[in-house]
């Protein structure tokens, strides 16, 4: 068979594929396609041979240069890694009290929450199918948490949504009446033998009886009146409060696709955001933290890469002490550089003219984070949101986050917003206080008592964050096709690891298994 019809651009060919195999079969040509987001392996390389008396270089203390740390170091290599950083983890962060951060150009922040409670500005969530992640949680015993993604009793509020405009609407309000809605359409459809020559008689009877379950629709009259999953007028309770005999009315069919909600909202996620995902108990730094414990002794810290040389024998690295600003050089057999390549690109290298190319080929996602600590969990009181997201389209925020942890607790730390590209570049504009005010601003549109409840704030811009320059890379097909090849390979003694070697980009999946691959490639020529 022939591949796609080459007029089609592949984002015509995966809708269509989508459209006529359903989810299964999309899934399979992307990973066909190498486009999986699906975590591909779930524990490290089984390696046999030593290591012993190679030494092997690792450039950054991110979650990849500790996988292989940690890895290289059980086969006998020695390992030294270099961190610019006084601390490991690279974006693998969580701000809780006294954690600091200076971005480029920036005043120094130093996070106030009180004690126990934390905001992870890094990695935020774990799918279940990421099981190189799981591995290390299981085998490092960091203890996990759900993290809800996915919340029906959530809000979502538009601000620009037509006649639902300004209005807090239930996720599971829009859900319910659209299901309905759109069942009521098609069994009347079904009903008046417009879909005869798509249905057969027998799959007639089946439909409408589906479409009659899924839609909750009158079994005489196949109308949507509302059903009790989008809430009550009156809750159920005791004494004379039956609450069912005061069922909510039903959001207007006109009145929903004139809102356009589907922009901000949709009852199936996207491949890797399940409902139910995982946090590790404490934040997401526990990761890091459980690395480092064990390969700690390996990590050079506060030393800046400068330049990067290599011959035929070994690679050699000039580095800088960040307390000191003194010179020193490092010498290796070989190099496992984990740098973002947003930073790789701004150090001194003797790579050839190609391969620096295939580096500047790849952009970095501008992300902005805040957290804000509340002095009362009002989304839990008041509105009865136990985790999950705000979906909204207020400019700049794009998500707020209430926390999958301390629940029923006097406080809580929540993300304000969650931006990317032009309104990550935006917003990073604005100092830490007006950010701030900057997201309490949209949050009072939402919550009565957003304002009153604030009590301190601690945010991100990560593509004003020295060491990382932006959040995740940012491949197009062009650049996969061109650049990643020759990045994945290495040049000579340097091999290249992390999420944006991965097509797992922004995922602490990507990390490790990115460093999987090359460390056992690493082996491979140390064995030959």
């Amino acid at each position: 068979m022939g591949g796609p019809n080459k007029s089609l651009t592949r984002r015509d060919f995966l809708y269509r594929t989508a459209a006529l195999g359903g989810s299964a079969l999309l899934l399979n040509t992307m990973n066909a396609w190498g486009m999986g987001i699906a975590s591909r392996v779930s524990a490290p390389p089984v390696l046999s041979g030593s290591g012993k008396g190679k030494k092997v270089l690792i450039l950054g203390a991110g979650l990849a240069g500790m996988t292989a740390a940690f890895e290289l170091g059980k086969l006998g290599y020695d390992c030294q890694v270099l961190e610019a950083r006084s601390f490991a983890g690279g974006r693998c962060q969580t701000a809780r009290k006294g954690f600091k951060l200076q971005e480029l150009g920036g005043e120094v922040q130093e996070c106030q929450f009180d004690a126990g409670h934390y905001i992870n500005h890094g990695p935020w969530r774990i799918p279940m199918h990421h099981g190189s992640t799981l591995h290390y949680t299981r085998l490092f015993n960091v203890p996990l948490e759900v993290m809800v993604n996915d919340n029906d009793q959530a809000w979502i509020y538009l601000e620009n949504g037509g006649p639902l405009a300004k209005q807090r609407l239930r996720p599971a309000q829009v859900k319910s009446d659209m299901r309905g809605h759109v069942a009521e359409l098609l069994a009347k459809s079904v009903k008046n033998r417009q879909l005869d020559q798509q249905v057969n008689a027998a799959d007639k009877e089946l439909l409408l009886d589906y479409l009659a379950n899924e839609g909750h629709l009158d079994a005489g009259d196949l109308r949507y009146k509302g059903r009790s999953g989008r809430g009550f007028r009156v809750n159920p309770g005791a004494g004379m409060q039956p609450g069912a005999g005061q069922a909510s009315d039903p959001l207007g069919f006109g009145d929903l696709l004139a809102s356009k909600v589907g922009k901000v909202y949709s009852a199936v996620q996207d491949f890797p955001m399940q409902n139910t995902m995982f946090q590790p108990v404490g934040g997401m730094d526990r990761i890091a933290r459980a690395f480092e414990q064990r390969v700690g002794r390996r990590i050079r810290y506060g030393a800046e890469v400068q330049t990067l040389r290599q011959d035929a024998g070994k690679v050699t690295v000039t580095v800088k002490d960040t307390a000191s600003g003194k010179l020193s050089a490092v010498s290796a057999d070989y190099c496992l550089c984990t740098l973002p390549l947003s930073v790789l690109r701004m150090i001194d290298t003797d790579f050839s003219s190609r391969f620096k190319t295939a580096v500047q080929a790849v952009t970095y996602m501008p992300v902005g984070k805040i957290g804000l600590q509340m002095k009362r969990r009002f989304w839990e009181e008041d509105d009865q949101i136990y985790g999950g997201h705000i979906l909204t389209d207020l400019k700049g925020i794009n998500t707020i986050s209430v926390p999958s942890s301390n629940w029923q607790q006097k406080k809580g730390v929540l993300l304000g917003y969650y931006n990317y590209m032009l309104d990550a570049i935006e917003v990073s504009a604005l100092s830490p206080a007006e950010r701030a005010e900057f997201a309490l601003a949209a949050g009072q549109q939402i919550f009565p008592a957003y304002r009153d409840a604030y009590e301190n704030a601690f945010s991100v811009a990560w593509h004003r964050v020295q060491y990382n320059l932006g959040g995740w890379a940012e491949w197009t097909e062009e650049s996969r096709k061109a650049a990643y090849p020759l990045l994945h390979e290495g040049e000579g003694r340097v091999l290249l690891a992390g999420e944006h070697l991965s097509y797992l980009t922004g995922w602490q999946a990507g990390a490790i298994e990115s460093a999987w691959q090359q460390i056992e490639r690493i082996h491979a020529r140390a064995q030959a």
